[in-house]
């Protein structure tokens, strides 16, 4: 992990210096660049500050780490030491990127070398011109979160995106199939100046039901029953057809059974499906992690604002997988499925990264834990919600602990999948007697 760290530091360093522009021959590296290295086939993304004054480079990495060298023309030298490796950074400035290598020795082993290919390009200037609202109408849909698909529409902070989803199973609003089933997704969105150590911010203005069905079934996940449940359910996992009343804003079955005749279910349409792409391969949209994606979360409504990490280049958001509705935890493994209308508008927090997916409501903050088991997806949330109070509160280890203790509520969000789900709540009214950070 520190050697890694430490590689990492040294390509934002050589690639700043590298991808001066001409064009501004003045000063061709003051700014912060972007920085892409290839390691033994993996793609590394780094951030740069960069200063000239009199010849003389000086600069930081995002992480803080400090950089000195050269720029003599279009030649960039610089080196970077620390207590765990000496970088040495050589770069070239032409048409507007930098291209270049650094060699990187290990302190604890001089024989351990590392000499990678880097190219770095400038942060983009932020778009002249009032936000934009842009109509999107998807003609492919995605079961995997990645930055392997094409981006299908690129978008600037402050812009707005109204779109629509088909439900899990492929299916679109008129009934008919668009996709394989399995959470096919909307996008992905590229977001302009969106890099490696930001967080997207993407506030939901519009969650709406556009067809009047959904399916489930009658099943129960394995985690929820024991052995006794089981044996009864023997025979389950039929699918279950609700129609949808988006006048009476209810749900009743097709079919009901003699006992469910008079059973309505109110309608909250909701996303299970919100994500960026992760930052190395590919995960089914089945599946979740940081990055967020399957949550299956059912506050993800119209109103709320969700924050996810930026792992690649323009995050790459996905949405989908429309519930009409949905208990905590997704018990039968599916929820009221559906398509949707979606609108959103996205927004960066650059620099600054959470350890769990955050949601924000009108009343509440709420982070999102997802582990292999309840316990770790418990510890994820609590950890993620200390994180918030220490972050914009700037309270102590201490003070956190009284707050949670007395305040937090907690819900089970998922269990359908490999992932399980909690996550941790707070007033907003609880939160004002704290004082915000500045």
């Amino acid at each position: 992990m520190r050697k890694a760290a430490s590689i990492g530091l040294a390509v934002l360093v050589c690639i700043g210096l590298a991808k001066l522009g001409p064009a501004q021959s003045t000063d061709p590296i003051s700014g912060v660049w972007l920085i892409t290295r290839e390691v033994f086939g993996n793609t590394q993304f780094h951030r740069v500050t960069l200063k000239l004054e009199n010849g003389k480079v000086t600069g930081a990495f995002a992480s803080g780490k400090k950089l000195e060298g050269t720029l003599q023309g279009n030649a960039l030298h610089f080196i970077a030491r620390d207590g765990f490796s000496t970088i040495e950074c050589t770069g070239t400035i032409s048409g507007g990127t930098i291209s270049g290598k650094f060699v990187e020795t290990i302190t604890s082993d001089p024989k351990d070398v590392w000499d990678n290919p880097i190219t770095a390009t400038r942060m983009p200037a932020p778009r002249s011109g009032p936000p934009q609202r842009h109509e999107f109408r998807p003609t492919i849909f995605y079961r995997e979160f990645s930055a392997s698909p094409p981006p299908v529409l690129r978008i600037w902070p402050g812009d707005t995106v109204h779109t629509t989803t088909v439900d899990a199973g492929g299916v679109d609003g008129q009934g008919i199939r668009r996709s394989l089933g399995g959470n096919p997704e909307t996008g992905p969105f590229y977001i302009e100046t969106a890099w490696p150590g930001d967080t997207l911010a993407v506030r939901f203005t519009r969650i709406r039901l556009n067809r009047d069905y959904a399916i489930s079934d009658d099943a129960i996940v394995d985690r929820a029953v024991d052995s006794n449940m089981a044996v009864k359910l023997k025979d389950a996992g039929n699918d279950v057809r609700w129609h949808l009343d988006r006048e009476r804003m209810v749900a009743t079955s097709e079919r009901p059974g003699d006992h469910l005749k008079s059973f309505t279910v109110p309608l909250r349409p909701m996303l299970g499906c919100v994500a960026t792409a992760p930052g190395r391969g590919s995960v089914p949209t089945g599946d979740s992690g940081g990055f967020g994606g399957n949550m299956d979360f059912n506050e993800i409504v119209e109103g709320v604002t969700v924050y996810l990490p930026v792992n690649r280049p323009g995050a790459l958001l996905f949405v989908g997988d429309g519930h009409a509705a949905q208990g905590d935890g997704e018990l039968n493994g599916n929820a009221l499925e559906t398509s949707m209308e979606v609108e959103f508008t996205v927004d960066l927090i650059h620099n600054k990264r959470f350890s769990a997916p955050r949601v924000e409501s009108e009343s509440q903050i709420m982070t999102v834990g997802l582990g292999g088991s309840l316990e770790d997806a418990l510890r994820f949330a609590i950890s993620g919600m200390s994180q918030w109070l220490e972050q914009d509160y700037g309270l102590t280890p201490s003070e956190i602990a009284q707050v949670l203790g007395t305040s937090v509520q907690l819900s089970i969000s998922e269990v359908a999948d490999r992932n399980a789900g909690v996550v941790a709540k707070l007033s907003k009214q609880r939160l004002v007697a704290l004082a915000k950070k500045q």
